[in-house]
């Protein structure tokens, strides 16, 4: 009997844990946009500059959510686009925590300081713009799980890139990609901002919790 009763115990102590365990666990969080990374990534160093001719590191992520995406001020379309959408959108990605928004150049050539400044200022003088030559730019738009390509010579070459965010954590770490999606068969993917700030402030919560 004693034997009954110990087995019992050990029973009702493992139950106990594993029932503690279940309820610690991060609830799964319906995501319409995004694709959420198991475990945060780290981010590979860099060492960028501002639309001010600020250094712009690592360092900057810390303490606050951010919000990247990348593109150029030539570009014709879908930049454009993207930053009225974010304008838009930004009083509502801020619901949970306060969201940095960073438009990351991928075409130093042509973006210098004072572009990116007028370029900021005339969707949302709120927002950061970055840029840095090529070699400092690839090892964070991989890091970033973005690509991007030069298209064509001369003066009016293009650049061919992500049409994706990626939200990076207070600890400077990637937490999720938000990607575009078709919404019906033969339309073009995008991002429908009611997705984008459904999807940015559940993931907040969840990792702020």
């Amino acid at each position: 009997m004693k034997l009954i009763a110990i087995i019992a115990a050990i029973i009702l102590v493992a139950a106990g844990a594993y029932a503690s365990v279940q309820l610690n666990q991060p609830k799964p969080i319906n995501l319409q946009t995004s694709f959420e990374y198991p475990s945060p990534q780290p981010l590979a160093p860099f060492s960028l500059t501002d639309q001010r001719g600020n250094s712009f590191s690592n360092l900057n992520l810390q303490g606050k959510w951010s919000l990247f995406f990348i593109g150029y001020t030539s570009c014709p379309d879908v930049c454009p686009t993207t930053m009225g959408k974010l304008t838009s959108a930004y009083a509502g990605l801020n619901q949970v925590a306060d969201v940095q928004v960073i438009f990351l150049s991928v075409d130093p050539q042509r973006d210098s300081t004072n572009k990116l400044q007028n370029y900021i200022k005339f969707f949302n003088p709120e927002f950061m713009a970055v840029t840095g030559e090529h070699k400092q730019l690839f090892p964070i738009t991989r890091s970033l799980g973005f690509v991007y390509a030069m298209v064509g010579d001369g003066e009016d070459y293009q650049v061919d890139h992500s049409a994706s965010f990626a939200l990076v954590s207070p600890q400077g770490q990637k937490v999720a990609i938000i990607k575009p999606k078709s919404h019906s068969p033969g339309q073009l993917p995008q991002i429908k901002n009611s997705e984008l700030i459904h999807d940015v402030n559940a993931l907040i919560a969840k990792h702020s919790s």
